[in-house]
């Protein structure tokens, strides 16, 4: 189908040979003045406005300018007898995609520069429809999870994301911190800037301190020409830090001087250099534990710690496990091309009794597999990896078991689940909400609320 053009001229022979030069690729229309063109553009949509800068009482300009406020406006292009320098410039702020004078107009070049307009326009879509997608992809609908344990996890993440302050995300390997990170990032004020994500333990020391801060050509050997670090890179926009736990201790005095300066130094070089970067880091160690063994700076714990946020393991969230893997079902089986839509009561039973020591990201490795090897419509139990297709038994009584065992309401046996984790906890209050998938601020509330805060 023809790309449709409006070509707005007030001497009938250029308009003519213009449609006569440009309608064999094109579906050309024709107007005299900008009160017929202007009609035009509100009644029909326009690939190509081409149109000339004097007309009969109201300028290209002018009309330029009304058709770029349309809802799809068309790439437009100014024609003038009268060009100078400082025309081009105003027909450019006006909206003008590009600029071309008619006493050297060949109909070569104009074709040229109506179709490099066009590219232009088409990659400027496709990068908002991508920047959608990226949006969509990290809205908190995303992050899935109906759990006690997750929704107070996703209102911390609300609450954080517009601030400015350095966040650091908790939890085993596999619990999502990566997708938690994005999504701070995606819902605040940063989110048209930068996002850098940097793997802390898959690098030495070395090559660490180098891809952080940069270097200088010649700091050491094989530095063969200066290297902007992530800090520059991420500069107006959030640095991810994962496996932060796993950084020697000449990086983390750098990074200490950075969150209390915002100041840095690339390798071998003297010059303080400064970055507008947001910090959030994560790990799946106790660092206060690497804190007291001496490998891990006190300091730079406190500094990394102003919000911390915890994310549980799959296994103490299992009214989750349904829901992710129905999302990851449909997921695989649209990007598979599998009719696979459900799964079997069996395999729900597997899949809530398997302990999932690899977390959100075994589950998902798992239900891709089960969707792979899938007959049906259906995923069933020989569908799944032979790991999860006969897990082992739990262990410890479920909250359900307390009740039937024990004639307890659900209140109150969520009551002795907490005297118990206590004390197994030996009255550590972070310890026990960690056993019980909880952060340690719904802990203190569920105590209060149980009259148990004397515990």
């Amino acid at each position: 189908m023809k790309q449709t053009i409006l070509i707005v001229d007030d001497e009938k022979t250029q308009r003519e040979g213009l449609r006569a030069a440009l309608e064999e690729r094109y579906d050309v229309y024709l107007a005299e003045d900008a009160k017929t063109a202007a009609e035009l553009l509100e009644a029909e949509h326009f690939d190509v406005l081409l149109t000339d800068f004097r007309l009969p009482s109201e300028d290209g300009m002018k009309l330029i300018t009304r058709a770029k406020s349309l809802t799809k406006p068309p790439v437009c292009i100014l024609m003038t007898a009268y060009g100078s320098e400082e025309l081009a410039v105003e027909a450019m702020k006006r909206g003008a995609d590009d600029y071309i004078a008619k006493g050297r107009l060949q109909i070569d070049e104009l074709e040229m520069r109506i179709a490099r307009a066009l590219r232009h326009q088409n990659l400027e879509a496709e990068n908002v429809a991508l920047r959608q997608q990226l949006d969509s992809k990290f809205r908190m609908e995303n992050v899935v999870g109906e759990s006690p344990a997750m929704r107070e996890v996703l209102e911390d993440v609300q609450q954080v994301a517009p601030a400015k302050t350095t966040v650091l995300l908790l939890g085993e390997s596999g619990t999502g911190k990566e997708l938690i990170a994005k999504t701070i990032h995606q819902l605040s004020p940063r989110a048209q800037q930068p996002l850098i994500t940097v793997h802390c333990a898959a690098l030495s020391a070395t090559l660490l301190e180098s891809e952080l801060f940069g270097h200088e050509k010649g700091a050491f050997t094989g530095a063969h020409e200066r290297r902007i670090g992530r800090f520059e890179q991420a500069q107006g926009g959030t640095l991810f830090l994962d496996e932060i736990g796993e950084i020697d201790a000449s990086t983390q005095i750098k990074l200490l001087r950075f969150l209390g300066e915002r100041t840095f130094e690339r390798v071998g070089s003297n010059k303080t250099l400064s970055a507008d970067v947001r910090l959030v880091a994560a790990t799946n160690k106790n660092l206060s534990e690497l804190v007291k063994a001496g490998t891990f700076r006190e300091d730079l714990y406190f500094r990394l710690k102003v919000v911390e946020i915890f994310l549980p393991p799959l296994r103490e969230r299992a009214e989750d496990i349904p829901l992710l893997a129905q999302t990851f079902l449909r997921e695989y089986a649209k990007e598979n091309n599998k009719p696979a839509a459900n799964f079997t009561a069996e395999v729900l039973e597997r899949l809530l009794r398997y302990p999932w020591p690899g977390n959100v990201r075994e589950l998902r490795t798992a239900i891709e597999h089960a969707v792979v090897m899938c007959r049906g419509e259906t995923i069933t139990p020989r569908d799944l990896p032979a790991s999860i297709r006969n897990p082992p038994p739990a262990t410890g009584p479920s909250p359900r078991q307390i009740v039937e065992k024990e004639g307890l309401t659900m209140q109150e046996a969520e009551k002795q689940l907490m005297i118990r984790a206590l004390k197994e906890a030996n009255g550590n209050r972070t310890l026990a909400a960690k056993k019980l998938g909880m952060s340690r601020r719904t802990l203190h509330r569920k105590l209060k609320k149980y009259g148990l805060e004397d515990l």
